[in-house]
């Protein structure tokens, strides 16, 4: 069984290196989970599917993206990030990371 290393968690600001945007990790998958009709038509720079791969929550925007690790790195702007659904599921910025906001079920 292969181990999770990843270089990022939920919560972390990142850039993205190709299309220049910031956001936060949602979620983390060990490996590529999407489909491959997804994979072939999205994945235009043929990452690897076998390293980790992050949703996430894209500044300024409405939706949120699924992206490998080699595309990322970690945002230094210090800024916030602006996004719709940020408050449901996270609680507030703390240095260069969202502290994730605890559920009640």
């Amino acid at each position: 069984m292969t181990e999770l290393h990843a270089k990022f968690h939920i919560g972390q600001l990142i850039h993205h290196r190709l299309f220049d945007y910031r956001g936060v990790i949602l979620d983390v998958d060990p490996e590529f989970q999407g489909s491959e009709e997804w994979y072939d038509q999205v994945a235009r720079s043929r990452p690897p599917k076998d390293k980790p791969w992050y949703r996430v929550l894209v500044h300024e925007a409405e939706h949120e993206t699924y992206v490998a690790e080699r595309n990322l790195e970690p945002d230094r702007s210090g800024g916030p990030i602006h996004h719709p659904l940020l408050d449901d599921f996270f609680s507030g910025l703390d240095g260069d990371s969202y502290r994730l906001r605890s559920r009640h079920n």
